[in-house]
């Protein structure tokens, strides 16, 4: 094991303890909990270890400063540290530990930023709190409007002001940043690869993220006993939802896009009760945004229509919706040389990156190597030679781009 693999360990264990749970191994961070407070002061105490710079923005994100970030034209790398309910290690954390210790390394190699250095640590990425992806960076740029934050509230009925309150954040500081954003001259996200196209190559650069989106699927109908109510009689959501998983998997195949039901609420929830409503999360991704228009369509078109047949009723409202996002071409071509000809692939996942991106800041990505593939799962995995790799690689990138 080489001293970068042992000290990218190290500073990975000291991490990953932090919310994960014992009974499925995976992790519960979401954002302004407990777990993911933890989390960011553990961000703090290391950030601060290595002489930067820590402020959060009125967002709820942190940024970690070499150099002065006022002076403009700053690089910026980082992810984020909530997870999805019981979800993997790597996807965002991986991205904040390789940061920090591609700062070390900077160091070790001898050589200063000519231009601020910053990591920066994005809030409720994953969306599994508050229900909108990359809501941190999105509320930054402006993607996410302002009138739409007091509908956001979790599970049982937190508001995103309360949790931010709770951890004596203040909400009124919510909203776009220009002066922040016009000081970021690029930002490089290290991330693990959620598939497995990389194969032989360790490290690879993105493309581009395919157009996804998040919709809300609502049906409802009539509750009644399950014991006394004659088959004939009834108008059960549950129907409608259940046909409708299947249509959102036959026409995902057709469109050769990506579609997914995956969580659900029932009210009222009794074993021996019909329910009168059912609450569906519709996850959508496709190569293109015309085949990603018609495939929600689709899904639309299939569950009105059997709505119709049930005698209930079915809505579907937007939460969320990203356009293809296509990385800076000159930027990603720079990395790729120096990287020694790394792959350049595109990605079915949304991240912070893309926000930025469509924001007009040059950005780019780096894959780390998952031999599994599995992402959004305790499964979820990369060796600590490859997290290693991708250490340096990302120092080689940093030094490239901020400190000459």
């Amino acid at each position: 094991m080489t001293d970068l693999e042992e000290r990218f360990a190290a500073l990975w264990r000291s991490l990953a303890p932090i919310g994960r749970d014992a009974t499925s191994g995976g992790y519960l961070r979401y954002s302004w909990s407990e777990a993911e407070l933890a989390c960011r002061e553990w961000f703090i105490e290391e950030a601060l270890d290595r002489a930067l710079t820590v402020e959060p923005d009125g967002n709820g994100n942190l940024w970690a400063w070499w150099g002065d970030p006022h002076a403009g034209d700053a690089v910026v790398t980082g992810s984020h540290l909530d997870s999805v309910p019981h979800g993997g290690a790597y996807d965002g954390p991986l991205g904040i530990v390789s940061a920090l210790l591609a700062v070390d390394v900077l160091r070790e190699r001898g050589v200063t930023p000519s231009r601020p250095l910053g990591i920066a640590a994005f809030t409720e990425e994953e969306g599994s709190r508050f229900g909108v992806a990359c809501l941190g960076s999105r509320l930054l740029t402006g993607a996410f409007l302002l009138d739409r934050v007091p509908a956001l509230v979790d599970r049982d009925g937190v508001s995103l002001s309360d949790a931010m309150t709770g951890a004596d954040v203040d909400p009124a500081n919510l909203g776009p940043d220009p002066d922040r954003l016009q000081r970021l001259g690029a930002f490089v996200e290290l991330h693990i690869e959620q598939g497995r196209a990389l194969g032989a190559h360790t490290v690879g650069v993105a493309s581009a993220i395919w157009p996804h989106g998040r919709w809300r699927l609502s049906f409802t109908g009539e509750g009644n006993h399950a014991g006394t109510t004659r088959m004939s009689d009834r108008h059960d959501p549950m129907l409608t939802y259940a046909y409708t998983v299947l249509a959102v998997n036959k026409e995902a195949r057709l469109a050769r896009g990506h579609a997914t039901i995956g969580r659900v609420a029932v009210e009222p929830n009794a074993t021996n009760a019909i329910a009168d409503r059912v609450t569906a999360w519709l996850d959508v991704r496709a190569p293109d945004q015309s085949t990603l228009d018609e495939l929600v369509e689709a899904i639309r078109g299939r569950a009105s229509e059997r709505a119709g047949r049930d005698g209930t009723m079915v809505a579907m409202t937007t939460e969320s919706v990203s356009p293809v996002t296509t990385f800076d071409p000159s930027l990603r071509d720079r990395l790729a040389g120096l990287l020694d000809g790394a792959p350049v692939l595109p990605t079915g996942a949304g991240h912070d990156a893309g926000v930025l991106a469509a924001a007009g800041i040059p950005t780019a990505m780096l894959f780390v190597r998952n031999p599994t593939g599995v992402s959004h799962s305790p499964a979820e995995y990369a060796t600590d030679a490859d997290c290693a790799a991708g250490v340096a690689e990302l120092a080689t990138v940093l030094e490239d781009l901020a400190c000459r």
